[in-house]
This record gives C-alpha cells, structure tokens and sequence, in this order.
C-alpha cells in the first residue's frame, strides 16, 4: 500500500522550518478570502444552500490537503462541477446528490488502489478543452437570471432551456440589478490592475462595494439573503438513507462526479508542479479526492476538486507545503461561525458576475480558438462534439462520445500507419541481401491490432515458394484479432508444405505468440533475431528439397 498512498505531508514534514510555517500560513488565510465569494457563488450556482459551498471547502480541502499527493493543491467547489450538481438536485434532490457524493469518493479511492492515476494522460487535449470550454458556457448561461434581474415563468434544468427562458423573459429586465451586476464587473476586471491594492481578491472587494451600495441606496436588487436562509452553524454528520432503486438512478452521476474530480484534480497537480519543480503522487491524489468528497457529503457538503485558480493562489503566496491547505479550511470554519449572517447582503448580480469571471478563466477560450485553427480535421471534430454535447446534453454525453469518437479516429490513423509489404534485399540501405531462389520475404510495419489486421491479408502463398519469412521489426504490438489472423496464414502455409520463418520479432508480440501457442505451433527454430540469419535459415532448409 506504501507504493500507492504517499501523503505529501508526511514529507514535507521532515524538513519543515517555522520560517516556512509563517509563508504557509500566510497564504492559506489569503486563498481562504478568495474562495470565500467563490465557495458562496459555486453553492448557490450547483442550486444548493450558501453555507454548503464553505462546508465543502472546510471538510474536504482540509482533509484533501491532509492525505494527498500534491504540496500545495487547495480543494474546494469548483465552477466544473456546478450545472452537474444542480442537475443532479433537480432530478433527484439533496439526498440524492450526497449519495451520487459518496459513491465517487468511493470510486475515486478504487482508482487510487488500483493505479488508475497514471490513464488520465490517455483522456485526450481536446476532449479536456471541449468540455472545460462548454462548462463554461452553460455557468454564464446560468448566471443570466441573476445579473439582469430576469423574472422566469419556471426554473429550467437543462442549459439550453435556461438560455430559451432567459431569451423569452428578457423582458422583465432588473436595470439596477444589471447596474451592480456591471459594477461587480468592473470591480474584477479592472482592480486587480490596481498597482498597489493588486493583492487583495476583486471578488472580496466587489462583494462588500456592491452590498454597501444595495444597502445604503435600497436598491430593489435581490440578495442572498431575500432569496436563501443563511445558517452559521457548524457542519454536522449525517448519513443519508438510500435504497437500491436510488443508487441505480444516481450511478451514472457519481462516475461522472469521480472522472471529472479525478481529472480537474490531476491537471491541477501538474500545473502546481511545473511551478515549484515539484512532482505529485497521482494516485494518493486520488484516495484523497476519494476521502474528501466522502467527507464532504457526510457534513452537509457537495462535490469537491482541486481548484486550478487557488492552487496557483496558494503558490503565488509563499505555500508550498499542505499545511497551507489546511490553514484555509480553518480560515474557512472561523469566518464560517463569526461572519456568516453578513454574507445575506451580497447581491445576486454580484454572484453571477464572479461567476462569469471564473466561466471566462477557466474557458480556455484561447486553446480552443487554437485547436480550431491549426489541428487537424478529426482532432477538431473531437473537440467541437465534445463542446456541442456538453452544452445541449451533459458532461457524460460529452466525454463517452468525445473518448469513443477520439478512440476511433486514433485506431484509423494507426491503421493507415500499419502495412504488409513484400520486401526486397534493396530495401535494407545498410546491405545488399541476396534472397535465395523461392524463398519469399514479407515485412510486417505498424501496430497489428483489429483495426489493421486486414491488413495480414497481404501475406500470400506464390506457388513455387519453399519459405517465407515475416520480417516483424517494425511491429512493437500483436492482439488477438491479429494472431487470428497469423494463424491462419500458418495454416496454409503448412497445408502447401512452407516452411515460415519469423525475424525481428518484438517482446511484446513474442509474449502473444506464446501465450496463444502460435509459437510452439509455428516451432522455436523458426524464429530468428535478424533478417541475416533468417535469410540463412532458408537459404539452408531450400537445399533439402
């Protein structure tokens, strides 16, 4: 187990100094007044209460950055997860999501025990940017109700319902709801350009500028707490009833919940790690994000991740050891207890336009403008399937099509890069091999694996062959569909009385042909390690006819 779960903490510890405590801590208090607005808005945009956004952060980033396998990952709600949740509570409501929560810990600590961490590298660049740019299109589409003041004849679940309903009531329009919502706006854009303020968090400054003016000038703008109950009390345990009928109808929500974690959260600890020259442990990452989520849900909170943009915030701001991730969660409980009932004040158009300004960071827009412009036609299709579904369907759509989309246009490219040739002496530069008289000699390139293995269908039988030899250097993979088909072509050979000769042959297709008694079938002596001492072979065995 030692070689799976390696908490980060633990090795950091050895070496830890009090100077390095004060830089710890220091930027965990900083990161936590950034994702205090931000842990309010991702609640009330995943459609749940205010507070359950800080028992998210509390609970599971304290107990992520505790276990996990990154030095600085902070672990919150994130801006990903937020129209899955509210999706989830729509359908199935509350208890429904703190199960589908449970189940993906559950899932997220089996991918760490079994080293799943390592295949998130195989989940394509542009099915990552596809559904990252297209959550961010359906969190601004989600937001629109909020920063305008829009008054919707019924609350819409889907995204593209909510824009329709959006567009159909544009015309009960809030115009001093818009004006704040534009002032919070201004607030985030332009203040962190501010030269000697640029540290403080423009969301913090835009709650309490935007609150002050609702307040003083009483404005008719809805805030927090005209719309919710507010509660300063601490998280408490609970643990939710379930039935079999529940867990079938929240399975699917859950392994989307523990794909998306798992891979939010590892992109993270690579972009952490490419900034203080560090390297993460995957897989205790993920029976981290496992334990937080499972934490989590049983406090009263919702789905958590590595959050990108904090992350960075906690390096940027001198953290460089978990401990600045459980001071943030801390900073998070006190503010929780003592500040709670002032969050009420916080206008909704504020809300919405921090969370339009998270849409626009995390959209990637430039990547995917990029992508566009000089990829390739089926790297594009993959991307563009995977953006459209992610807006119009959901996130599961998105990456099941965009995976077997990518998984079929790759297994095309290498079957165009796979080839059955007869090969000549002329083709080796470095000699010039003389092939004796009926011996004939087939090169075998590429993968061989069922999207190719028609391919084998090349290898043919002339009439005045003795031997043939199948040259296989440049064949690093065999699979079944592939021995099938070698198999046959052993079977005629010996129905026509052939000697076949294999050369070159790989450890990998060697360990196939083995396993699937190919190689005893065809014998040890016809498989040599070079085109030389094949062509000999053959050379020597034609005299004997």
């Amino acid at each position: 187990m030692n070689d799976i779960f390696q908490p980060k903490l633990i090795s950091c510890l050895k070496n830890y100094s009090k100077k390095q405590l004060g830089r710890d801590v220091i930027a965990g208090i900083i990161v936590a007044i950034i994702a205090l607005p931000l842990s309010i808005a991702l609640a009330l945009a995943s459609g749940v209460a205010p507070e359950q956004g800080l028992y998210t952060a509390i609970t599971a980033g304290f107990v992520i950055a505790l276990l996990g396998g990154s030095n600085v990952q902070i672990s919150g709600p994130t801006a990903a997860f937020a129209t899955i949740v509210a999706g989830i509570v729509a359908v199935n409501g509350m208890s429904g999501l703190v199960l589908a929560t449970l189940m993906a810990g559950v899932i997220l600590i089996l991918m760490g025990v079994f080293k799943f961490g390592k295949l998130i590298k195989f989940i394509p660049f542009t099915i990552t940017t596809g559904f990252t740019t297209g959550i961010a299109v359906t969190l601004v589409i989600g937001q629109l109700k909020d920063f305008f003041g829009l008054t919707y004849t019924h609350s819409p679940i889907e995204t593209m319902e909510k824009l329709s309903e959006a567009v159909k009531c544009f015309g009960t329009i809030n115009l001093q709801a818009m004006l704040i919502g534009l002032i919070s706006l201004a607030i985030l854009i332009f203040f962190p350009k501010i030269k000697y303020v640029s540290k403080i968090p423009p969301s913090l400054i835009a709650v309490i500028v935007c609150a002050a003016i609702v307040k003083i000038f009483s404005m008719d703008v809805n805030t927090i707490g005209s719309l919710y109950e507010i509660s300063a009390s601490l998280p408490k345990l609970s643990v939710p009833s379930f039935s079999f009928e529940t867990v079938k109808n929240v399975l699917p929500d859950a392994f989307t919940i523990a794909i998306l974690a798992a891979i939010e959260s590892l992109l993270s600890c690579v972009v952490s790690d490419g900034m203080i020259g560090t390297k993460h442990h995957s897989n205790s990452e993920l029976i981290a994000q496992g334990a937080g989520n499972i934490v989590s849900a049983l406090f009263g909170g919702i789905p958590a991740t590595g959050a990108i943009a904090r992350t960075a915030a906690n390096v940027k701001n001198g953290g460089r050891t978990p401990i600045s991730g459980m001071v943030h969660a801390v900073v998070l409980l006190l503010v929780l207890v003592f500040f709670m009932p002032y969050a009420a004040l916080i206008p909704m158009p504020t809300i919405a336009a921090i969370l339009f300004v998270v849409a626009y960071n995390m959209s990637e827009w430039r990547e995917f403008v990029h992508l566009v412009r000089k990829s390739p036609a089926s790297d594009v299709l993959v991307l563009l399937t995977t953006f459209v579904l992610t807006v119009v369907f959901d996130l599961v759509v998105a990456i099941a099509v965009g995976i077997v989309l990518a998984a079929i246009l790759f297994m095309s490219r290498m079957s165009n890069v796979s080839d059955v040739r007869e090969w000549k002496a002329a083709d080796d530069n470095s000699k010039q091999l003389p092939i004796p008289e009926d011996v004939y000699v087939f090169e075998i390139s590429g993968p061989m694996f069922f999207g190719a293995s028609d391919k084998l269908a090349n290898l043919c039988i002339n009439e005045n062959a003795k031997a043939i030899i199948v040259r296989m250097s440049g064949v690093e993979t065999l699979d079944a569909t592939a021995i099938h088909k070698l198999e046959s072509f052993v079977g005629k050979c010996k129905s026509e009385d052939i000697r076949l000769i294999f050369s070159h042959v790989h450890d990998q297709p060697m360990k196939a042909m083995k396993k699937s008694g190919l190689y005893a079938e065809i014998g040890e002596e016809n498989f040599l390690s070079d085109i030389e001492s094949a062509l000999k072979y053959a050379s020597e065995i034609t005299k004997t006819y």
